[in-house]
């Protein structure tokens, strides 16, 4: 077993696992501390406490954090934010000089300033080469031009998502769940692609949160259309409520359709096997 503590390099990015440091013995939630990644320096937040895990699932070439930030580091940090954020507005002018089709998401400096680091979006591949050259000569570092998706996009700017509420790839989640139309089939869901995408135009993340729930009891409940023994009779599946397991059937002997619980049709099943 293997010491870990996990951090994250933005609020809501992806867990990433560092051995302690052999000078700190104890972490804080949401503490900053300087490590490694890609051969750069960076500052990155606790977001996993002190934990052992086997080493078979952590990667080989796992490294010690650097060392807890100190205000100096600190007020470096903010000074590499504020530097960015020029860095921004220049390489979006120099964008716009070259008659590039890309839209410029994000710029951000490494800790130690060794690159800067431009994201962003297009429909297709970008020949940046000039670009890259005439921003170098800029900023007197490497320039590195990151072309991400659209979920990775809103990711990075936030925003309101369709109920209301800040999008959950901004503040909450650390990876992208696959999820697939079918999923909202399973849930009774509109299919109309406005009714279930999210701000990035791609399904909504939520459509995942649910989906083992809603498969779960799908399995227990009949297809719509078939016909199935109740309390009152054989009838007519016409209308299913996955999440209060209520079935609308159509019976034979009335005309007003009747709402049955699921265990109520569950029972009259096993009644229907038992006289069988």
């Amino acid at each position: 077993m293997v010491e870990v503590v996990g951090v994250r390099f933005k609020p809501a990015g992806k867990i990433y696992y560092y051995t302690s440091s052999k000078n700190h013995l104890a972490y804080t939630f949401n503490q900053q501390v300087l490590v490694e990644s890609q051969k750069a320096k960076e500052m990155a937040f606790v977001a996993v406490l002190q934990k052992e895990m086997a080493k078979e699932d952590l990667p080989e070439d796992m490294k010690p954090i650097l060392q807890v930030a100190t205000d100096k580091d600190l007020r470096k940090y903010e000074q590499n934010q504020r530097d960015a954020r020029n860095a921004y507005t220049i390489a979006k002018e120099k964008i716009s000089q070259h008659n590039l089709e890309m839209k410029l998401v994000d710029a951000e400096y490494t800790f130690d300033r060794s690159k800067i680091i431009f994201s962003f979006t297009a429909d297709g591949r970008i020949d940046f080469r000039e670009l890259v050259k005439d921003l170098a000569s800029i900023f007197k570092t490497r320039i590195e031009l990151r072309q991400i998706g659209v979920r990775d996009e809103a990711k990075l700017l936030g925003g309101i998502g369709p109920c209301g509420r800040p999008l959950c790839c901004s503040t909450f989640l650390g990876d992208f769940a696959a999820v697939s139309i079918k999923m909202a089939k399973e849930q009774g869901l509109s299919l109309n692609p406005t009714k279930i995408s999210g701000v990035c135009g791609r399904l909504m993340c939520c459509l995942n949160y649910e989906n083992e729930e809603y498969e779960r009891i799908r399995k227990t409940m009949p297809d719509f259309g078939k016909t199935v023994p109740t309390p009152d009779g054989p009838g007519r599946v016409i209308g299913i409520n996955v999440l209060s397991e209520v079935v609308k059937i159509k019976l034979q002997t009335r005309e007003t359709p009747v709402e049955y619980d699921l265990d109520e049709l569950l029972e009259a099943k096993e009644l229907t096997k038992k006289e069988d």
